[in-house]
C-alpha cells in the first residue's frame, strides 16, 4: 500500500495512490461493480443519502486542510456545520484512511480552539485501517508545542486506543525516545507508560531508560504504569533491571477507550450489518476477516511494512537472506513450519498480540522459546481485553455475547495447544465468577475453569470454589454435571502438568510456578474434597439421579489411579454420600463404574504398601492409615452387599448400611439379606431375568434360586460388566476357586 505524503507537501487530499488504497468512494457504502445494478444503486434512497454523505465530508476535509487562521467556533457557522459533519459520520458510520491525515494535522497544530481540537479528535473513529504516516505526521506537530497539554494527553489517548488500526507500526517504532520523553510530564506519564508498552521491543530496551524509570519511580512513589513498563525491561534485559518487582499480574493501566469505545462498537455492528461478507481492506495483506470488536480485530497478522508488489519483486532478495541474523524476521512472511525452523531466533512478534492466538505457528515458537517478555505481553493484552469485553461486567457489553463467545473460545483452544493455562484468565475467573449468571457463556466459562494454573492455589476456595458451589446448587441437573466435567478436566490438567515436569532436568523448571510437591498434593486434596462435598449435597438434591452419578463417578475414576498413572503420592476415597448411593444405584453402569474405581483403589494402595515396606522411597510421602482402613470398610460393604449378603451385619462404616434384625423384619421384606446380592441387586435384576429366559426357557415363574453363580458371572462378564469382573476377582477369596468348581445356589 502506497502511503500519503506529509501535509506539508503540495498533494490532492483525496486522491488514490494505489489500487489498495482506500478513498472515499470505498468508504461509503459500496455497490457492485455490474452497470445495471450500479444504475439501480443510483436510484435508490440510501445511494444518494451515502452520497450525499461523502460530498458533505469531502468539503469538510477540504475546509479544514485550508484553514490557515484561528477561527472562533461561536462566530463561524461554516466551522461549525464541517465540524458537525465530521462528528456526525466519524460517529457513526466512521473515517476513511484519507481523512486521519488531514484532522490529526489540523487538531494538533493549534489553529483552532481547544474544544474545537478536543471535538475533533473524539470524532477520529476508524472504518477501517489508520495510515500510519498519518500519525507519524501528527506526531510531528507535538514537537513544536503548538497544542495544549490537554490536547496531547487526548492525542495519546487516543493513538493507544486505536493502536491496532493503525496499518504498519515501523516508524513508530523509530519515534520510541519521542514518545519516552513524555515520562518527564506528570500528566502524560501514565499514557506514555502505556504507549511505549504497546512499542517496546528488546532493542528498546537501553541502560538510560532504565535509569529513567527506576530516578521515576524514586520521585513519584510505586506507580503502577511505570511498574508495568519496567516488568516488560526486566523480562528483555533481567541483567539491567535487578530491583524485585510485583511478580502478580494486576491492571497495570487505566482504561483510554472512554470517547471511542462505544463509537468504535456501533461502526463495527453498522458494518456488520452491512457487509455480512468481510472487506479485503481491513489490514492491507492480511487476509479478509471480520472487525468486530478490538479484539477480534487484533486476531488478524499484521500486514507487512512493505509494498506487496515490492515483496513480490524482491521474494528472491529475501530468501537469499533467510538466514542472517542481523535483521529480525517479519512474522507476516512466517508460512510454514520449516521457514519458523529457519527463523526461530529472529523471529519478530506482531504489535497486536491477539494475532498469535490463531497463529499455530506462532504458538509452537511459543512453546519451543520460553520468552517471559511475549507471555507478559500476552497476559496484559488477554487481561485488559477480558475485563473491558465481559458480557456481565459491563452493562453495555450484553448486546455482544456470541462475539465474546468466540474470544473465549479461541482462548481456550490456545490454552490446550500450549497445555498451559493464561494467569491473566484465571484473574478474569475469579473476578467474574461471583458476577456470573451460569447462563451467559456457560461451556466457554467452564472449559476455562478447567485451565486454571496450579499456582496460586491458596486462593482458590475463596475465589473459585465458594462461588462456583453457590451457582452448583442452585442450578439445574445439567450444569450440575457440567461443573463436575470441568472440575475433573482441571484435576487432570494438574496431574498431566506434575507428571510432565517430575522428570524434567532442573528443579527450577519444576519449580517455576512457585509450587512445590506439597503444595501440588494440598490443592490436588483440596480440589477431591470440594467435588466430594459438592457431590454428596448434589445426588440429595437431585434424588441420586443415575445421569448425576456418572460424571461424579467419571471423576473418581481419575482420583482413584493418581498415585500409578500419574506419580502423586495421594489418594482420597470418595465420602459415604457418594459410595452408597453408587453402591445401592437401580442403573447398572453406575455398579460397575464403583467396581473398577474399587479395583484400582485396591491396585493402587497395595502398589504404595508394597513401596512403603521394601523402603523404595520413590516418593516421600505415606498415605495415613486412615485411608487404608476407609478403603476397607468400603470393601466389606461392598462384598457383604453382593456376595455374602451380609451387608446388614457386617459393614462397620459409620454411614454404611449396619441395620439390627429387628428393624430390618419390620420392612416386610421377604429374604432382606440377599437383597443387594448379584442376583437380586436392583441394578442386576434384569440381567438376572434375562439369564433365566436364557437357560431355562420353558420356566415362567422366574424362580432366581435356580441360578448357578459360576455360569450367572461368566455371563455377566460377556455383557462387558469389566468392573464387575476385576472387582470380584481381586478382591472376594473365593474367586478363584468358584472359577474351577460350581458355586451353590444363592444363599441368604
Amino acid at each position: 500500500m502506497q502511503r500519503r505524503q506529509s501535509s506539508k507537501t503540495p498533494k490532492q487530499p483525496l486522491k488514490v495512490h494505489h489500487k489498495n488504497q482506500t478513498d472515499l468512494s470505498a468508504w461509503r457504502k459500496r455497490g457492485t461493480t455490474d452497470p445495471e445494478k450500479s444504475l439501480q444503486n443510483h436510484q435508490s434512497p440510501n445511494y444518494q443519502k451515502d452520497d450525499n454523505n461523502q460530498y458533505s465530508l469531502e468539503q469538510a476535509l477540504s475546509y479544514f486542510e485550508k484553514v490557515q487562521d484561528c477561527v472562533s467556533l461561536k462566530k463561524n457557522s461554516v466551522l461549525q456545520k464541517h465540524l458537525t459533519t465530521v462528528e456526525s459520520i466519524g460517529l457513526q458510520r466512521g473515517l476513511p484512511p484519507e481523512g486521519f491525515n488531514v484532522l490529526l494535522n489540523v487538531a494538533l497544530s493549534g489553529k483552532l480552539a481547544d474544544k474545537v481540537n478536543t471535538r475533533l479528535l473524539k470524532s477520529l473513529v476508524p472504518a477501517s485501517v489508520i495510515p500510519e504516516t498519518s500519525v507519524v505526521s501528527s506526531v510531528s506537530w507535538l514537537c513544536v508545542s503548538k497544542c495544549s497539554s490537554n490536547v496531547q494527553v487526548l492525542f495519546l489517548r487516543w493513538l493507544i486506543t486505536v493502536f491496532d488500526f493503525i496499518d504498519h507500526k515501523e516508524k513508530l517504532h523509530a519515534l520510541y525516545g519521542f514518545f519516552f520523553s513524555f515520562l518527564q510530564d506528570e500528566k502524560m506519564c501514565p499514557y506514555a507508560c502505556h504507549l511505549l508498552y504497546l512499542l517496546t521491543r528488546k532493542e528498546s530496551v537501553k541502560p538510560f531508560r532504565i535509569r529513567r524509570l527506576l530516578d521515576l519511580q524514586a520521585k513519584m512513589g510505586m506507580q503502577s504504569h511505570l511498574q508495568a513498563l519496567l516488568s516488560l525491561y526486566k523480562l528483555f534485559r533481567p541483567d539491567l533491571v535487578t530491583i524485585n518487582l510485583p511478580g502478580k499480574m494486576k491492571t497495570f493501566f487505566k482504561n483510554s477507550e472512554g470517547p471511542w469505545k462505544a463509537a468504535i462498537n456501533t461502526v463495527r455492528q453498522r458494518n456488520q450489518e452491512n457487509f455480512p461478507v468481510s472487506c479485503p481492506l481491513f489490514l492491507g495483506t492480511a487476509q479478509p476477516q471480520s472487525r468486530k470488536r478490538k479484539w477480534n480485530a487484533q486476531l488478524i497478522i499484521p500486514a507487512s511494512s512493505t509494498n506487496k508488489n515490492i515483496f513480490e519483486k524482491d521474494r528472491e532478495k529475501n530468501c537469499v537472506n533467510l538466514y542472517s541474523t542481523n535483521e529480525s524476521f517479519p512474522v507476516e512472511q512466517l508460512q510454514t513450519f520449516s521457514r519458523l525452523l529457519q527463523n526461530i531466533h529472529r523471529l519478530e512478534f506482531p504489535s497486536q498480540m491477539g494475532s498469535v492466538l490463531t497463529n499455530p505457528l506462532l504458538l509452537h515458537y511459543m512453546n519451543c522459546i520460553k520468552d517471559e517478555s511475549i507471555y507478559l505481553r500476552l497476559y496484559y493484552w488477554m487481561g485488559q481485553t477480558l475485563q473491558e469485553e465481559c458480557t456481565w461486567c459491563v452493562a453495555d457489553n450484553s448486546q455482544y455475547e456470541e462475539e465474546f463467545k468466540d474470544f473465549l473460545e479461541t482462548i481456550y483452544k490456545t490454552e490446550c495447544f500450549l497445555q498451559e493455562g493464561f494467569s491473566s484468565c484465571e484473574e478474569f475467573l475469579y473476578k467474574s465468577l461471583p458476577l456470573w449468571d451460569g447462563f451467559c457463556c456457560q461451556s466457554q466459562i467452564l472449559r476455562l475453569v478447567s485451565w486454571i494454573p496450579l499456582s496460586s492455589f491458596s486462593e482458590m476456595n475463596s475465589q473459585l470454589y465458594d462461588p462456583l458451589a453457590q451457582l452448583f446448587f442452585t442450578s439445574s441437573l445439567y450444569f450440575k454435571c457440567s461443573v463436575l466435567e470441568s472440575l475433573k478436566e482441571l484435576l487432570q490438567n494438574w496431574l498431566n502438568w506434575h507428571l510432565i515436569h517430575l522428570d524434567s532436568e532442573s528443579d527450577s523448571q519444576v519449580h517455576s510456578l512457585n509450587t512445590t510437591l506439597s503444595g501440588l498434593v494440598n490443592t490436588v486434596a483440596e480440589l477431591i474434597h470440594f467435588v466430594g462435598r459438592i457431590s454428596t449435597v448434589a445426588l440429595h438434591l437431585e434424588n441420586n439421579n443415575t445421569f448425576l452419578l456418572y460424571f461424579i463417578l467419571d471423576f473418581y475414576e481419575t482420583v482413584c489411579d493418581m498415585y500409578l498413572r500419574y506419580n502423586l503420592p495421594l489418594l482420597i476415597m470418595p465420602p459415604a454420600g457418594v459410595f452408597y448411593p453408587a453402591l445401592l444405584s437401580m442403573d447398572p453402569v453406575s455398579l460397575n463404574q464403583l467396581c473398577y474405581i474399587m479395583y484400582r483403589y485396591r491396585t493402587n494402595l497395595v502398589a504404595a504398601k508394597e513401596n512403603e515396606l521394601s523402603k523404595k522411597k520413590i516418593l516421600q510421602f505415606k498415605f495415613s492409615n486412615k485411608t487404608y482402613q476407609e478403603y476397607n470398610q468400603y470393601v466389606i460393604a461392598m462384598v457383604g452387599c453382593l456376595w455374602t449378603s451380609s451387608v446388614f451385619q457386617k459393614d462397620i462404616h459409620p454411614q454404611g448400611l449396619r441395620m439390627d434384625d429387628e428393624l430390618l423384619k419390620k420392612t416386610t421384606v421377604q429374604e432382606y439379606k440377599s437383597s443387594f446380592n448379584i442376583v437380586y441387586h436392583p441394578a442386576m435384576m434384569g440381567y438376572a431375568a434375562l439369564f433365566l429366559q436364557q437357560a431355562w426357557p420353558d420356566d415362567t415363574t422366574f424362580n432366581f434360586s435356580l441360578i448357578k453363580w459360576n455360569w450367572y458371572l461368566e455371563y455377566l462378564y460377556a455383557q462387558g460388566l469389566k468392573g464387575l469382573k476385576v472387582f470380584i476377582e481381586s478382591s472376594i477369596n473365593r474367586v478363584s476357586e468358584a472359577s474351577h468348581s460350581n458355586a451353590g445356589n444363592v444363599q441368604e
